[in-house]
């Protein structure tokens, strides 16, 4: 048999989300799903929101959101979000991603960093961590006199009073760890992470039914280091006995959400991580919601109907508290 041929052997697949072939290439459907990237918007025909693509270092990229009409120097709430996708997919490059992010800007008035991180299989889930804290990292440096590599928008708009990271699906579980990290490293210029947001996070509860059945389980036992497979490793399970307490987490307010009809995240996993929290010793606030009969992410595949604008108005709410 040909080496080429040899090369075009299957090694996981995980159709339709993706196929890891023998020679390290990785396949992803996004054509099949009728997904693509959109590009940044001077001002969206919407919202009148602007974004604009920015480099942070060489691997890792963002979209910048700014709400319409903001004045000179106007200081708005910072939002670095981290989109989902298993941790195999997506790009805050993406037309979902982009829509959703103009929507929530324009609503929370706050300015935004859609942060894009690489992904795995490619990658491994301590690499996409570190993506992602470098980017946190990056917008905390705009709170210092000394950075070079600063961008207008974030240094004359952000108020780093009102710093909050959010993601949704892989994004919540990225959101998690980063605010674990926060609280036993100090970001730049000693910004403290006012709020997180969790929608629909990966996470994975022992104590919740079946965990252990579906696709989110089988994912994570397919990319995650062999060190943290199984039900116990504390990148996805909060309640793990190798988890650091839950008591250090890094930010003052913590906004969880979950769907009651969401195949991939249960919805049990909202109430139980709250409980968790609690129960730590945590001295935070702590908003826990279960939406009855909604499922994955529907806010962002359509953030104009009934329940997405309820789930909004509530994150807007978050953001824009004193």
């Amino acid at each position: 048999m040909a080496a080429s041929d040899n090369n075009n052997d299957v090694v996981t697949d995980f159709f339709p989300y993706y196929r890891l072939y023998k020679d390290g290439r990785v396949e992803r459907f996004y054509e099949l799903a009728g997904i693509h990237e959109v590009p940044p918007s001077l001002e969206d025909p919407a919202t009148g929101v602007s974004s604009k693509d920015v480099s942070i270092s060489a691997h890792v990229s963002a979209r910048l959101y700014l709400p319409k009409n903001t004045a000179p120097n106007q200081k708005l709430p910072v939002l670095v979000y981290y989109h989902g996708g298993g941790l195999v997919l997506g790009s805050a490059f993406f037309k979902t991603e982009h829509c959703y992010l103009n929507y929530l800007v324009s609503e929370s008035n706050c300015i935004a960093i859609s942060v894009n991180y690489r992904l795995a299989p490619e990658h491994d889930i301590p690499t996409i961590y570190q993506d992602c804290w470098d980017a946190l990292q990056w917008v905390a440096s705009h709170s210092v006199s000394d950075t070079i590599n600063k961008d207008p928008w974030i240094e004359n708009h952000g108020d780093f009073n009102r710093v909050f990271v959010g993601g949704d699906s892989a994004g919540g579980n990225i959101v998690y760890n980063m605010i674990m990290r926060a609280g036993r490293e100090k970001l730049i210029g000693d910004v403290k992470l006012l709020g997180a947001i969790l929608a629909f996070p990966y996470l994975m509860i022992p104590s919740i039914e079946n965990y252990d059945k579906g696709l989110s389980y089988k994912l994570w036992n397919t990319i995650c280091p062999l060190s943290e497979r199984g039900n116990d490793s504390p990148m996805v399970n909060p309640v793990s006995k190798k988890c650091p307490s839950l008591s250090t987490l890094g930010c003052s307010r913590l906004f969880v959400c979950t769907g009651e009809k969401d195949e991939l995240v249960p919805g049990e996993v909202a109430t139980k991580f709250a409980e968790a929290v609690k129960k730590s010793g945590w001295k935070g606030e702590i908003e826990s919601i279960l939406f009855e009969g909604e499922g994955h992410c529907f806010q962002c595949e359509n953030p104009q109907a009934e329940k997405s604008k309820d789930l909004i108005k509530r994150i807007v709410s978050f953001i824009q508290r004193d």
